[in-house]
């Protein structure tokens, strides 16, 4: 049974964890040769300040400016 675990950013719609999931999904089906019924996806939110790359958190970085703000990030 594949297990993944996948981490983004807060602010996801519904529809496009469901598009994401059917994707990966289909994916590991074809793959991995799962059953599609023990394919596990779980998802964990985190925030611009829960994450830092190159020493920069995620809310600092101005790079990440248009995504964070994509994404209702604080």
């Amino acid at each position: 049974m594949p297990n993944i675990t996948v981490e983004l950013l807060r602010g996801r719609t519904i529809d496009q964890r469901r598009e994401f999931v059917e994707a990966v999904t289909q994916e590991a089906v074809a793959i991995l040769g799962a059953r599609r019924q023990d394919v596990r996806i779980v998802f964990t939110e985190i925030g611009g300040d829960d994450v830092a790359n190159g020493g920069v958190l995620a809310i600092d970085d101005s790079s990440r400016a248009e995504v964070l703000a994509r994404h209702s990030q604080s």
